[in-house]
Protein backbone atom coordinates (compact mmCIF):
# COMPACT_ATOMS: atom_id res chain seq x y z
CA UNK A 1 0.00 0.00 0.00
CA UNK A 2 1.37 3.45 -0.92
CA UNK A 3 1.82 5.73 1.83
CA UNK A 4 0.81 9.11 -0.31
CA UNK A 5 -2.34 10.15 -1.47
CA UNK A 6 -3.47 9.27 -4.92
CA UNK A 7 -5.66 10.01 -7.24
CA UNK A 8 -8.38 7.62 -9.98
CA UNK A 9 -9.45 8.73 -13.25
CA UNK A 10 -12.04 6.70 -15.10
CA UNK A 11 -12.68 7.41 -18.80
CA UNK A 12 -15.71 5.63 -21.28
CA UNK A 13 -15.82 5.99 -24.73
CA UNK A 14 -17.88 3.56 -27.03
CA UNK A 15 -15.95 3.59 -30.96
CA UNK A 16 -17.62 2.44 -34.15
CA UNK A 17 -14.95 -0.52 -34.28
CA UNK A 18 -15.27 -4.66 -33.08
CA UNK A 19 -13.26 -5.14 -29.98
CA UNK A 20 -10.52 -6.98 -31.77
CA UNK A 21 -9.57 -3.98 -34.07
CA UNK A 22 -9.61 -1.81 -31.16
CA UNK A 23 -7.09 -3.99 -29.19
CA UNK A 24 -4.93 -3.99 -31.84
CA UNK A 25 -4.75 -0.39 -32.55
CA UNK A 26 -4.20 0.13 -29.08
CA UNK A 27 -1.30 -3.25 -28.77
CA UNK A 28 0.20 -3.10 -31.88
CA UNK A 29 3.44 -0.35 -32.51
CA UNK A 30 2.54 0.10 -36.03
CA UNK A 31 -1.22 1.17 -35.21
CA UNK A 32 0.17 3.41 -32.32
CA UNK A 33 2.54 5.23 -34.52
CA UNK A 34 -0.51 6.32 -36.73
CA UNK A 35 -3.12 7.54 -34.19
CA UNK A 36 -1.69 7.52 -29.92
CA UNK A 37 -1.28 10.43 -28.10
CA UNK A 38 -3.79 13.57 -27.71
CA UNK A 39 -4.84 16.39 -29.99
CA UNK A 40 -1.78 18.16 -30.77
CA UNK A 41 0.77 15.26 -29.90
CA UNK A 42 2.65 12.90 -32.16
CA UNK A 43 3.84 9.57 -31.20
CA UNK A 44 7.72 9.37 -32.61
CA UNK A 45 8.46 5.59 -31.52
CA UNK A 46 6.59 2.45 -29.80
CA UNK A 47 7.25 -0.50 -28.82
CA UNK A 48 5.53 -2.99 -27.20
CA UNK A 49 6.46 -6.58 -25.94
CA UNK A 50 2.50 -8.03 -25.17
CA UNK A 51 2.97 -10.45 -22.39
CA UNK A 52 3.27 -10.28 -18.94
CA UNK A 53 5.91 -8.76 -17.80
CA UNK A 54 6.84 -7.39 -21.25
CA UNK A 55 7.17 -4.32 -21.04
CA UNK A 56 6.03 -0.91 -23.72
CA UNK A 57 7.59 2.60 -24.72
CA UNK A 58 5.62 5.77 -26.55
CA UNK A 59 7.52 8.48 -27.25
CA UNK A 60 5.69 11.28 -27.84
CA UNK A 61 6.21 14.31 -29.70
CA UNK A 62 4.89 17.62 -27.84
CA UNK A 63 3.56 20.19 -29.60
CA UNK A 64 7.08 22.61 -28.39
CA UNK A 65 9.09 20.39 -29.97
CA UNK A 66 10.00 18.35 -26.92
CA UNK A 67 9.65 14.80 -26.41
CA UNK A 68 7.79 12.53 -23.49
CA UNK A 69 8.42 8.83 -22.78
CA UNK A 70 5.66 7.31 -21.07
CA UNK A 71 6.93 3.04 -20.46
CA UNK A 72 6.09 0.37 -18.22
CA UNK A 73 5.24 -2.99 -17.77
CA UNK A 74 2.34 -5.43 -18.46
CA UNK A 75 0.72 -6.84 -15.13
CA UNK A 76 -2.38 -8.87 -16.91
CA UNK A 77 -3.17 -9.48 -21.14
CA UNK A 78 -6.20 -10.69 -21.73
CA UNK A 79 -6.31 -10.23 -25.84
CA UNK A 80 -8.35 -9.03 -26.77
CA UNK A 81 -10.64 -7.87 -23.54
CA UNK A 82 -8.33 -6.26 -20.76
CA UNK A 83 -4.69 -5.02 -20.29
CA UNK A 84 -3.17 -3.95 -16.79
CA UNK A 85 -0.19 -1.90 -17.23
CA UNK A 86 2.54 0.44 -15.41
CA UNK A 87 2.61 3.77 -16.15
CA UNK A 88 6.15 6.36 -15.84
CA UNK A 89 6.69 9.32 -17.19
CA UNK A 90 9.58 10.30 -15.11
CA UNK A 91 12.52 8.70 -13.55
CA UNK A 92 11.23 7.78 -10.32
CA UNK A 93 10.98 3.31 -10.84
CA UNK A 94 9.27 3.41 -7.70
CA UNK A 95 6.14 6.30 -8.48
CA UNK A 96 4.57 4.08 -11.31
CA UNK A 97 0.81 4.52 -11.98
CA UNK A 98 -1.19 1.71 -12.95
CA UNK A 99 -3.66 1.76 -16.31
CA UNK A 100 -6.33 -0.96 -16.29
CA UNK A 101 -8.29 -0.87 -19.93
CA UNK A 102 -10.81 -2.90 -20.63
CA UNK A 103 -12.57 -3.57 -24.01
CA UNK A 104 -15.85 -4.88 -24.35
CA UNK A 105 -18.12 -5.68 -27.75
CA UNK A 106 -21.51 -3.62 -27.31
CA UNK A 107 -22.90 -4.85 -30.36
CA UNK A 108 -20.48 -4.53 -33.40
CA UNK A 109 -19.08 -1.76 -31.60
CA UNK A 110 -16.54 -1.28 -28.70
CA UNK A 111 -16.64 0.17 -25.17
CA UNK A 112 -13.23 0.96 -23.70
CA UNK A 113 -13.07 1.69 -20.35
CA UNK A 114 -9.78 3.32 -18.76
CA UNK A 115 -9.22 3.41 -15.14
CA UNK A 116 -6.01 5.52 -14.57
CA UNK A 117 -4.72 5.22 -10.64
CA UNK A 118 -2.56 6.01 -8.10
CA UNK A 119 -1.97 9.42 -9.84
CA UNK A 120 -0.27 11.62 -7.39
CA UNK A 121 -1.73 15.13 -7.90
CA UNK A 122 -5.43 16.29 -9.01
CA UNK A 123 -3.37 18.69 -11.61
CA UNK A 124 -1.94 15.37 -13.19
CA UNK A 125 -4.98 13.99 -12.99
CA UNK A 126 -6.64 16.70 -14.68
CA UNK A 127 -4.13 16.21 -17.59
CA UNK A 128 -4.29 12.75 -18.11
CA UNK A 129 -8.26 13.51 -18.14
CA UNK A 130 -7.51 15.71 -21.51
CA UNK A 131 -4.37 12.79 -22.48
CA UNK A 132 -7.14 10.53 -22.62
CA UNK A 133 -10.02 11.98 -24.14
CA UNK A 134 -7.66 13.39 -26.65
CA UNK A 135 -6.36 9.87 -27.50
CA UNK A 136 -9.56 8.48 -27.79
CA UNK A 137 -10.89 10.94 -30.76
CA UNK A 138 -7.66 10.02 -32.20
CA UNK A 139 -8.42 6.69 -32.33
CA UNK A 140 -12.02 6.98 -33.28
CA UNK A 141 -10.81 9.07 -36.42
CA UNK A 142 -7.45 6.55 -36.91
CA UNK A 143 -10.52 3.63 -36.79
CA UNK A 144 -12.76 5.16 -39.05
CA UNK A 145 -10.21 6.33 -41.58
CA UNK A 146 -8.43 2.84 -41.70
CA UNK A 147 -9.47 -0.66 -43.80
CA UNK A 148 -10.65 -3.30 -41.50
CA UNK A 149 -7.74 -5.91 -40.15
Amino acid sequence: MRDRESYLLEVRRIVRAPVERVFEAWTDPRHLLLWWGPRDVRCLEASVDLRVGGSYRIVNGMPDGSSLIIRGEFETVIPPAKLVYSWRTGPDETAAERVTVTFRAVGPDCEIVILHELIPDRNLRDGHGEGWAGCLDKLEIYLGTTAPG
